[in-house]
């Protein structure tokens, strides 16, 4: 097992909660200092490597043993962190009234269980590398279960020179309509 500096367990919590204690451990390292993330939800490696690259630490990397994913983070500079929300936001409400393309970014067993209809599947962990099975003219709305790792999706697709991009809020937690599951 490789070295850290402070030990967090986030073992049986789901998004947004590992990075939320993550957040919070973290302040109490120097800079330089690695904190090692224990957890179960297969989404938190995707989601701890966009948090961390969004606000300057360092994602090392993730160690897997059993059911359990170490995720290795090294703290950045002291300054104060600063998150940026994008900025370009729909509500669960408005996307079923507009033209696009339904982005869903959580992993594939969460959308199985249950997504919108005609939504495209993308693990916010393959987004990147799966960017040109996106259309840069669509209109595209980014949706996961709470809005954060959506949010971090967003970011990512902008960032990529995606230009018609919206996180959608809250996320499937509220959404009530109809759902298709593929399982």
């Amino acid at each position: 097992m490789i070295r850290a500096n402070m030990q967090l367990d986030a073992k049986g919590l789901a998004c947004p909660m590992p990075v939320v204690k993550t957040k919070k451990s973290i302040n109490d390292l120097e800079e330089g200092q690695v904190l090692v993330v224990e957890a179960t939800d297969k989404g938190s490696k995707a989601d701890l490597a966009a948090w961390a690259s969004s606000v300057g630490h360092q994602y090392l990397g993730t160690v897997e043993e059993d059911d359990v994913l170490y995720h290795y983070i090294r703290k950045g500079s002291n300054e104060p962190e600063v998150e940026k929300n994008f900025e370009h936001t729909v509500s669960l409400d408005e996307i079923e009234s507009r033209d696009g393309l339904i982005l869903d970014v959580r992993e594939v067993a969460e959308y199985a269980f249950g997504h919108i209809e005609g939504a495209k599947s993308i693990p916010m962990g393959e987004l990147e590398s799966r960017l040109a099975e996106l259309d840069k003219e669509q209109e595209i709305y980014v949706i996961c279960r709470t809005g954060k790792r959506s949010d971090l999706a967003a970011q990512l697709l902008a960032n990529n020179g995606f230009t018609k991009v919206y996180n959608v809020l809250p996320g499937m937690n509220d959404w009530n309509g109809n759902i298709t599951k593929d399982i």
